[in-house]
């Protein structure tokens, strides 16, 4: 394989790239308040196992591209992406000693953090009113985690990324 290829780049973007796929696809209208955050936690995994690679600049970069295809106020999704990022990367050796449990509970924090961020520039700019609907992607991201971790740790240790 070529160099280029073999770049961790490659890697960590398909799963960026299935992440926004994800968060873009369309779902029933039942389960569209559930709808997890795949592209946070996408984000938080690589900034946990990779933090110089996936870091706060590309969070912002993500987020942005999100509050494109979402077709929300630019820059809300961006800054809180870059927020829960920053507490992550801050925090990423302490982080990593938690079991997977652990760290789950503190992930819904974090989402909790993030859909607050959200609600409250949107509430600046378009003035939206407060739903416990707003806080539904945090718990079900939180669960996702259990099962997102193993898979993206086996991703990157089959791959060898570093």
């Amino acid at each position: 394989m070529t160099k280029l290829f073999r770049s961790s780049w490659w890697f960590i973007g398909i799963t960026i790239l299935i992440a926004l796929i994800l968060s873009i696809m369309p779902l029933p209208l039942e389960i569209k308040a559930f709808r997890p955050n795949w592209l946070a936690l996408v984000l938080i995994y690589w900034t946990l196992a990779l933090p110089h690679k996936v870091n706060i600049g590309t969070a912002w970069l993500l987020g942005f591209i999100l509050d494109i295809l979402l077709g929300t106020v630019l820059g809300v999704h961006a800054l809180a992406m870059a927020l829960v990022i920053y507490v992550t990367a801050s925090n990423f050796q302490k982080l990593r000693n938690f079991s997977i449990w652990q760290q789950s509970a503190i992930l819904f924090v974090f989402l909790v953090l993030y859909h607050f961020v959200i609600f409250w520039a949107n509430k600046f700019l378009i003035q939206v009113s407060f739903s416990i609907e707003y806080l539904y992607p945090a718990l079900t991201s939180s669960i996702f985690w259990l099962w997102l971790f193993p898979v993206l740790r086996g991703y990157r240790r089959r791959f060898r990324i570093r």
